[in-house]
């Protein structure tokens, strides 16, 4: 922990005292993070709001450096409005937001204020919008402040879609603005779903914290659940043993895998190639098993515990997970070939729902999405954690920023998980597994960051003088990247809608926390 010229800087999973976090004039505030966030080898990480007692509300900031492996954090003091962020720093746009919706504070001369999530404001007083925590929300009512974007004109049309979908798809809304099939705007609606696990944490942890964070995206319990035992072990003063670490890099590779493979035969169903689809399905299943051998559950649950894992991989197991690896990333290797060496696929994946680079780095997108347009960032390498401190993966990146690039990034990943998974379990640490977390450190902020299999994972933690969660905040990779797809549909047929979706394949409960 370092302080330099009204700037804090700290490391992944460091903790650092509350008092020294510097509490800036908003002008300076400002001017720091449009500083901070020049260039793509930096983004903003959190933005939040807390509640003061002197009903004005505290904006934190965390900004990363990459190239430094640092996180920047800082603070300042606001009341009912202040001068919008977003307009000299694009990538606060969607944090701003969220700070109006839950605490009444207004960021004046936003481009676009209105909910993200339409939960009521646990602040005294009301909201952005007018709204008490006292009144009442009817069902399909929408409270004031969320007109959609229009466009006007001859031909123009639109197009709603959700937010109740066929099978299991999670509640959203996209509202098309078209010309004939030519999409000019994607407007994303989330917020459905109204879950308010941040709230849930505060006061903890308790028995109820970890399993939150396994089911904040129930797709990445690994990666989330990681970042929280991060966060208890900082707070705690202690080490998770080696061996802990090299299983849950195991872990997470695997839900890495998983994913991944599903969302390539995903794809392939989306244009009708049915050959990956249906070979992809399964594998999807192979690597979820494999999971499940090591902990009893598909999805990772109960396996990451604070001060390491609760369960252990043994030779026998090691070697079973080896057989299953190397047979499932065969098959899967004959699936993915297929996309690639197949004219028609690659006829609908390349030039269809590109990103632009500036625009990825003007957002802030995170992850394989991130990546895809060409940007070379990766938590594991930039902000190493647990087991990558000592086994560094290559980081995957394409340029063309389209479906096609969504895609390839994740078959490069996939062969590089592979090889860190064998790496991993011909070497496992002699180590134990477990040891103890003890009380937090009161009055304190900590940083947390993971790379989930969709992007950088970001948790904040702030303790009280008893040593209990005062704050927490949550940043899942979807909430930087939702906007992302938004982009992508710009001047696209909105037939190809699906495809792209897939290809970003967000998560809508990773979002509303």
């Amino acid at each position: 922990m370092t302080q330099v010229a009204e700037q804090l800087t700290t490391t992944n999973g460091c903790p650092l005292p509350l008092a020294d976090v510097p509490v800036l004039p908003f002008d300076a505030f400002a001017e720091q993070l449009v500083e901070q966030l020049q260039g793509n080898s930096s983004g903003l990480s959190a933005l939040f709001g807390v509640p003061r007692s002197d009903l004005s509300v505290r904006l934190y900031a965390v900004t990363n450096r990459a190239t430094a492996g640092l996180f920047t954090v800082m603070a300042a003091d606001v009341g009912d409005r202040y001068p919008s962020l977003t307009v000299n720093t694009p990538q606060a746009h969607w944090f701003e937001r969220e700070i109006a919706e839950q605490w009444g504070v207004v960021p004046e001369g936003h481009p676009w204020l209105k909910p993200i999530r339409f939960h009521r404001s646990y602040a005294d007083g009301r909201d952005a919008w007018g709204r008490s925590p006292d009144d009442e929300v009817l069902p399909g009512v929408q409270p004031a402040g969320t007109d959609y974007f229009k466009v006007r004109g001859e031909e123009v049309h639109e197009v709603a879609v959700g937010p109740v979908h066929a099978g299991v798809i999670e509640p959203g809304h996209f509202r098309f603005q078209c010309h004939g099939e030519n999409v000019f705007s994607l407007e994303i609606e989330l917020g459905f779903q109204h879950r308010g696990i941040e709230r849930q944490l505060i006061g903890g942890p308790d028995k109820r914290s970890l399993h939150f964070m396994e089911t904040l995206a129930g797709d990445t319990s690994v990666g989330h659940g990681t970042a929280y035992c991060q966060i208890r072990e900082g707070l705690a003063d202690v080490e998770a043993p080696l061996r802990a670490h090299a299983i849950r890099g195991i872990a997470m590779e695997l839900e890495r895998l998983a994913n991944h493979t599903g969302d390539l035969g995903a794809l392939a169903q989306d244009i009708g190639f049915l050959p990956t689809a249906s070979f992809c399905g399964r594998l999807r299943g192979d690597w979820l098993n494999a999971t499940a051998l090591i902990c009893g559950n598909r999805f990772g649950r109960s396996l990451v515990r604070p001060g390491g894992v609760r369960f252990d991989i043994d030779a026998s197991m090691a070697h079973e997970l080896q057989r299953r690896v190397e047979s499932a990333f065969r098959d899967v290797s004959g699936a993915a070939n297929l996309l690639w060496n197949t004219p028609t696929v690659m006829a609908r994946f390349e030039d269809c729902g590109e990103v632009p680079r500036h625009v990825a780095d003007d957002l802030g997108l995170v992850g394989m999405a991130g990546r895809a347009c060409g940007i070379d960032r990766d938590a594991r390498r930039d902000f190493p954690f647990g087991i990558y401190r000592f086994h560094q993966i290559p980081v995957s990146t394409w340029h063309t920023g389209d479906v096609f690039a969504r895609a390839y990034v994740r078959w490069l990943e996939i062969q590089r998980s592979v090889r860190f998974i064998r790496d991993q379990l011909r070497s496992l640490p002699g180590t134990d597994i477990q040891r103890d977390a003890g009380p937090l450190r009161p009055d304190s902020l900590i940083v947390s960051v993971t790379e989930g299999w969709r992007g950088e994972i970001c948790h904040v933690a702030l303790t009280d003088s008893d040593g209990r969660f005062s704050h927490y905040k949550v940043v899942d990779p979807s909430f930087h990247n939702w906007i992302g797809l938004a982009m992508a549909l710009r001047n696209q047929e909105i037939s190809d809608f699906p495809v792209n979706n897939k290809s970003f394949n967000l998560s809508y409960c990773g979002h509303d926390l």
